[in-house]
C-alpha cells in the first residue's frame, strides 16, 4: 500500500497507494520538478491515504487549496468489499455526482481509501522567507491585506503566532533559535514568498517589507539568507505543538474564524481564565483564518476543561466559524458538529452513513454524533422509500 504508480510530468498528475508518506512524496514528485501540495509538520510520518480522509490543510493551503481541489481521483473500498473505482487522472470531469468528494474528509466513516490521483505544482524556483514582529493582531491584519496586494501571485503562506507561542516553544526546546532575539512584540508573522524568478520575487518582497515598515505595521523583520535560515524559521513555526507537549497538559482547538474574530478569542480565553494556572496561546495560518488556539496547564484538570468547553464551541458558533478547520471531529468532537452544521444537514450525513455502511463498521465512532449514526425512517414512509434510505 505504499507504491507510486505513476507521476506525469506534463500533467504533474501524481497516482499513488494510500500508505504513501507525505515526504517521500514530495521527494519523488520534486525529483521531476514539481511539489506536493500540501504541507504538514508531521509530514515525515503521516500518509497520503489519511491526509485525504481528513482532508487535511497545512502550511500551503494559502497557495494551493484544499484536499478537495487537488484530488482528482481515488480507489476506495466500501463497507460491503465493492472497490469503488473514482481514480480519474482528469481536471475536468462533469458526468455525474462527483462521489469522490464524500470520502474527501470523511474520516474513513463512508469507506477506506486505497489509492490516490492529486495534482502535484511545479516545484517553485525561487523560495523566500521572511519573519515578522508586529505590534499587535490588528496590525498583523493590516500587513496581510499589504501582502496580498503586492506580492500576489507569489504569496505562498502567512503564518502567525503570538508571544506566548513563542516563549513556552524556546523554553521547552533549547534547539529551536528566535530569529529577532532583540525585540519582543505581541505578534509575530512568517511570511513566506514563491516564485520562478528570484530577482523578481526577493524585489517584491523588500519593497512589500520596506512599504509596510513606513507605514508602521511591523516593528521590525528579517528575511532569511539561505535555505538554511528558512528552515530555521520554519522550524520554530511547526514546534509549538511539541513545545506545548513538553510543558504537560494541552487543550487544543483547531478553529476558523472570520479574520477580525481570530484573535479575540484568545483574549477572551485569557480573561477568562485569568485565575486558572494556565497559559493560553494562539497561532496558526493566518491567510486562511485558521486558528489553533491551546491551553497549557501543568495537568489535565475537569474545572479547567469546564472553563473552556462548552464556551469555546459556543463562542466560535456566534461567530459562524467552525469548531474544526483541518483537524477533522474524529472520536473526541463528534457530538459537537452542530455547532458548525444545521441539524438538517447532519441529518442527511447520517443517511449517507447508512446507505453505505449499515452495519456501522467503518470508523463507527467518528464524525457522527451517536443518533445519526444509523438512520431510522420516520414513520409514515412508503416500504419503498425506506428501502431507499436505509
Amino acid at each position: 500500500m505504499n507504491k507510486v504508480l505513476s507521476f506525469d510530468p506534463v500533467l504533474g498528475m501524481l497516482t499513488c497507494e494510500a500508505g504513501c508518506v507525505l515526504e517521500q512524496l514530495d521527494r519523488h514528485v520534486g525529483e521531476q520538478g514539481h511539489t506536493m501540495p500540501l504541507d504538514l509538520g508531521a509530514k515525515g510520518s503521516c500518509q497520503i491515504g489519511g491526509n485525504v480522509s481528513t482532508n487535511a490543510g497545512g502550511l500551503r493551503y494559502l497557495r494551493y487549496g484544499s484536499m478537495h481541489g487537488n484530488v482528482t481521483g481515488l480507489e476506495v473500498v466500501l463497507a460491503d468489499g465493492t472497490v469503488l473505482d473514482l481514480m480519474s487522472t482528469l481536471r475536468k470531469d462533469n458526468t455525474g455526482y462527483d462521489l469522490k468528494q464524500l470520502f474527501i474528509g470523511g474520516e474513513g466513516t463512508l469507506g477506506v481509501i486505497t489509492k490516490v490521483a492529486m495534482l502535484c505544482p511545479v516545484k517553485p524556483a525561487s523560495v523566500q522567507v521572511a519573519y515578522l514582529a508586529v505590534p499587535s493582531f490588528h496590525h498583523a491584519q493590516q500587513v496581510f491585506q499589504k501582502a496580498k496586494q503586492h506580492l500576489g501571485e507569489i504569496l505562498s503562506a502567512f503564518e502567525f503566532l503570538d508571544h506566548q507561542s513563542l516563549i513556552m516553544t524556546l523554553k521547552h526546546l533549547p534547539n529551536i533559535k528566535n530569529p529577532l532575539p532583540d525585540i519582543q512584540t505581541p505578534i509575530y508573522l512568517v511570511v513566506e514568498t514563491s516564485g520562478s524568478n528570484l530577482e523578481h520575487d526577493f524585489g517584491k518582497l523588500e519593497a512589500f517589507l520596506e512599504e509596510a515598515h513606513n507605514d508602521e505595521i511591523i516593528a521590525d523583520g528579517t528575511i532569511a539568507q539561505d535555505s538554511s535560515q528558512q528552515a530555521s524559521i520554519w522550524n520554530l513555526r511547526e514546534s509549538i505543538s511539541e513545545g506545548l507537549r513538553h510543558a504537560g497538559a494541552v487543550y487544543k482547538y483547531d478553529l476558523s474564524l472570520p479574520p477580525n474574530d481570530m484573535y479575540k478569542l484568545v483574549e477572551e480565553m485569557r480573561s477568562r481564565m485569568k485565575h486558572l494556572p494556565v497559559t493560553v496561546v494562539g497561532y496558526g495560518h493566518m491567510g486562511d483564518s485558521n486558528l489553533h488556539l491551546n491551553i497549557s496547564a501543568a495537568k489535565y484538570d475537569q474545572e479547567i476543561l469546564s472553563h473552556i468547553e462548552p464556551f469555546v464551541y459556543e463562542w466560535t458558533a456566534s461567530k459562524k466559524g467552525s469548531i474544526s478547520a483541518e483537524h477533522g471531529l474524529g472520536q473526541m468532537k463528534p457530538e459537537c458538529i452542530t455547532y458548525s452544521k444545521s441539524q438538517e444537514a447532519v441529518d442527511l450525513m447520517g443517511k449517507f452513513k447508512s446507505l453505505l455502511d449499515p452495519n456501522q463498521i467503518l470508523n463507527p465512532y467518528k464524525l457522527l454524533p451517536e443518533k445519526n449514526r444509523l438512520y431510522q425512517p420516520a414513520h409514515g414512509h412508503s416500504q419503498q422509500s425506506s428501502a431507499v434510505t436505509r
